[in-house]
């Protein structure tokens, strides 16, 4: 007899064997297979959007009731909309260029040993993520194009929602003639299994965690297998003494209520202290119109005392809140000396994801992008389009915060590796 926690763990590790052993056919599966899949994994997704959006709102309901916020049941929900731009991103990697057997290097050595660098994928992902069910879609495709198999491991907020999603991607792997195995969906909710996941050494080659830091600083502490951090995204906009205030207005608008549950929107607001008292109540004007909680420093604060109402919306900000990472509408707001002040709060409670300044200064505009230390440093545009899609990838495993391997939307290229191929004609070492 097993206990409970053996029982679990074998169930994971038999699944991560199946995951190893598929990588090992998809790797050697052509272009045109993958593409295919591709095809017939969207195709699948909309043949069955009735039972995925059926099992989605149980979802939700439980959500609702267990008292998660509006931003939360948001990155939950899904809808027909959202089915399509699923499919879409399937479609869109079938376009990319497929990485694998790319020829990165070729080196002929004086005694005639030709080197050739190529590129292959990485093999087993284990992907461990919260809330979003698209990350399903996106992590399978992603790894099918490249020859990996993939492990998924989502939240138990969206167990129903990415148990149906996987049966139809699965549905699209079987109708093209490759292996199912290749997607693995861990259907258990103890964070044991989690451990189970990330310490199984040898069977897994990277692990992927998508949500909190709470998640993530998880992942990182317990993790035997090599981790690519990602997601968290305390993100900050500067607008700068020299800005155009039409773009500022609809750059800050933008980055922090187009979708503020993600975690490349805006949450601080650092505003140049000549601009303050002529900005700042038009700005946090229209943002309180859309619903945006204001936390303001005292310098900010006075700079509204022409306008009682709103400084008195504008609450204080407290320490804490310069590393709160919101996913919500609220949003903080500092006022800064200049661009060498709002580099130094970036940098100081910045989480390397997304950061950027306004202004039409390019003096300003080449000091922040060089100094920002970040995976993604925008001058004139919103935060909001670090997203694999956006940027051209198709979709993405996820935005890594790290500065090994991958840094920003992970798409194809980023979720390979490489190999050397030495030809002789019969060499030996001397």
């Amino acid at each position: 007899m097993f206990t409970q926690g053996e029982e679990r763990n074998r169930e994971v590790i038999t699944q991560v064997k199946a995951a190893k052993e598929a990588a090992g056919k998809l790797s050697g599966a052509t272009t045109g297979q993958k593409n295919q899949a591709l095809l017939a994994m969207a195709d699948a997704i909309w043949r069955n959007r009735q039972e995925i959006l059926v099992a989605n709102q149980q979802d939700v309901q439980d959500a609702q009731a267990a008292g998660q916020t509006a931003s939360k049941v948001d990155r939950l929900q899904l809808n027909e909309k959202r089915l399509q731009d699923m499919m879409e991103g399937l479609r869109k990697l079938i376009e990319l260029t497929d990485p694998i057997g790319e020829l990165l290097e070729t080196i002929l050595r004086p005694d005639g040993l030709l080197i050739e660098k190529v590129r292959v994928p990485l093999g087993v992902i284990a992907m461990i993520y919260e809330s979003r069910p698209n990350v399903t879609v996106d992590a399978a495709g992603l790894a099918l194009k490249t020859g990996n198999a993939v492990v998924l491991r989502g939240g138990k907020e969206a167990l129903r929602s990415n148990a149906a999603l996987v049966k139809a991607l699965k549905e699209g792997l079987e109708a093209v003639h490759l292996p199912t195995d290749a997607f693995q969906f861990i259907n258990r909710t103890e964070r044991e299994s989690v451990d189970d996941l990330i310490q199984a050494r040898g069977l897994v080659d990277l692990v992927i965690p998508r949500g909190g830091a709470g998640l993530i600083e998880r992942v990182v502490k317990h993790s035997l297998v090599p981790v690519i951090e990602t997601g968290v995204g305390n993100c900050h906009v500067y607008v700068d003494k020299q800005a155009d205030l039409q773009k500022a207005d609809a750059i800050v608008i933008n980055a922090k209520t187009q979708r503020p549950s993600v975690c490349n929107a805006m949450e601080t607001l650092l505003v140049h202290a000549d601009i303050a008292e002529q900005w700042l109540p038009v700005i946090l004007a229209q943002l309180m119109e859309r619903g945006v909680e204001i936390r303001a420093c005292e310098r900010a604060r006075a700079a509204l005392a022409g306008n009682p109402q709103l400084r008195e919306k504008a609450v204080p900000a407290t320490d804490a809140d310069w590393s709160t990472e919101f996913l919500d509408l609220i949003m903080n707001v500092k006022i800064v000396a200049d661009v060498n002040e709002a580099i130094q709060h970036i940098n100081t409670y910045g989480t390397l994801h997304s950061e950027a300044i306004v202004t039409e200064d390019p003096g300003s505009a080449q000091i922040f992008l060089q100094q920002v230390d970040a995976a993604a440093v925008y001058h004139n545009a919103s935060t909001r389009f670090t997203d694999g899609f956006e940027f051209g990838f198709g979709a993405e495993i996820g935005i890594s915060t790290q500065k090994l391997h991958a840094r920003g939307p992970m798409g194809l290229k980023e979720m390979t590796s490489y190999k050397y191929l030495i030809k002789g004609n019969g060499q030996i070492r001397v």
